[in-house]
């Protein structure tokens, strides 16, 4: 069991019956009334993130959840397999569980796959990915400060925004927490 008052980022526990991560949290000793936590929890199933106030005495469930390095493999219709690097085992996982992720997803990716009793809760790729542009327009001479942005379509399948200056076959850094163009690789 953990009290609120030990709470730190990236700490794990069972919270209504599902399970959490901690992304922020602030300890507050007001002047008058007793101490209390300040969190922003976000639900490792639903990706939903709450903001709940904890008194410090209250306790919670660690959840020892694991994580395994792996390697995208390939998909065969809805199932996406997965093999992990230590153990070379193959990991099959439902497109409905990494659906966001799917549109960065190249042969050979490096993936996090986080369990939970034996069960995948979530697969996280890294912060920052570098994709090949399969698709854009051509870049026009001397557009390279103006901030416009032309759709372009990556190896992955996925389209994205991009500076007018990038061009096909180019190599780009991606963030994919959020789909943005990061820069030129």
């Amino acid at each position: 069991m953990i009290s609120a008052n030990q709470f730190k980022n990236g700490l794990t526990l069972v919270y209504e019956g599902d399970i959490y991560t901690v992304i922020e949290y602030q300890q507050v000793k007001p002047g008058k009334g007793g101490a209390f936590t300040r969190t922003k929890l976000k639900n490792l199933r639903s990706k939903k993130i709450l903001d709940r106030t904890f008194r410090v005495e209250e306790k919670f469930e660690e959840a020892f959840v694991e994580e395994k390095k792996t390697h995208y493999l390939y998909n065969s219709g809805d199932t996406y397999h997965f093999m992990d690097q230590d153990s070379f085992e193959e990991l099959s996982i439902s497109a409905k569980q990494i659906d966001t992720i799917i549109p960065y997803l190249k042969e050979n990716a490096e993936v996090t796959v986080i369990i939970y009793n034996g069960a995948v809760i979530e697969v996280k790729l890294p912060i920052f990915l570098e994709l090949k542009i399969a698709h854009t327009e051509p870049g026009i001479k001397g557009d390279t400060a103006r901030s416009s942005f032309k759709p372009a379509t990556l190896e992955t399948g996925a389209t994205i925004q991009v500076p007018l200056f990038i061009n096909e076959n180019d190599t780009i850094k991606i963030d994919t927490r959020t789909g943005e163009y990061v820069e030129r690789a």
